[in-house]
């Protein structure tokens, strides 16, 4: 099983932090956020990833390439010209980065990366929101639902306190409240390799505005409903939040040991 990644937006509503970098290489306890939403994937066995760049993509190439070094003990010796490992340290991924384009919209990102895929069917996934999603509860879902797709489906967290009024008086303030009931889009889906076949040539489709409503229409479309933790990256505010939390050890997307 592959797990595909949408990684080459610029993430303008995050400008404080993607002027520098790509959105998914934004860190969150001083780890990309891509490379958290590859962990929850390797922890349900999915360890083959292809990554969709485009915006400061090079980045996102370096990364990996010097990703041994940054995760070992090392002893350079200036003099000598050499370098010694100490302590080896690394992943059991393997990471196929494609240039997608700068400006290309998500479906037609997606399409462009359609000569990696090895299977019929994938994991499909944004770089920029996390959550302690089953993988392999929503690839049994997507199996017994034999369609095309299958999105997660989260209810958003809110972001402002609810006032309760008894007349002019405030009788109740509940702070950070769940969202409002309504699902969204969480970003998670499994992919039939046959559903590619609904994105057009060029680089301005739509996964989200052109490719799913025309799957929901012919009925190819179905939800697994997450209820659990559920947390974009969408601004300043949201990468605080992800800090806070897993500052305070409570990252629920954290289901891998160390």
């Amino acid at each position: 099983m592959q797990a595909v990644i949408l990684a080459g937006g610029r993430g303008t509503r995050l400008a404080e932090e993607t002027l520098l970098r790509p959105k998914p290489m934004v860190e969150v306890g001083g780890k990309p956020m891509l490379w958290h939403i590859m962990k929850l994937y390797s922890h349900y066995g999915v360890n083959d990833f292809v990554v969709c760049a485009g915006y400061k993509g090079y980045m996102i190439k370096e990364y990996f390439a010097n990703y041994f070094l940054h995760n070992s003990d090392v002893t350079f010796d200036l003099g000598g010209n050499s370098m010694q490992v100490h302590r080896r340290s690394g992943e059991s991924w393997k990471v196929t980065v494609v240039d997608t384009g700068e400006l290309t919209q998500t479906g037609s990102r997606l399409k462009r990366v359609e000569s990696y895929l090895k299977s019929d069917c994938f994991c499909f996934a944004y770089g920029d929101c996390i959550g302690d999603v089953s993988i392999q509860g929503l690839l049994g879902f997507h199996a017994e639902r034999g369609k095309l797709v299958t999105l997660t489906a989260v209810q958003p967290p809110g972001r402002y306190g609810l006032l309760s009024f008894s007349g002019d008086g405030v009788e109740r303030f509940q702070e950070k409240v769940t969202g409002d009931g309504g699902w969204i889009n969480g970003g998670f889906f499994v992919v039939q390799r046959e559903a590619l076949q609904w994105i057009g040539g060029g680089e301005s489709v739509s996964w989200e505005s052109d490719v799913l409503p025309a799957l929901s229409a012919a009925g190819q479309l179905v939800g697994y409903k997450h209820l659990g933790y559920w947390q974009p990256m969408d601004t300043l505010r949201d990468k605080i939040e992800l800090e806070r939390v897993w500052d305070a050890g409570q990252a629920a997307w954290k289901l891998w040991e160390g």
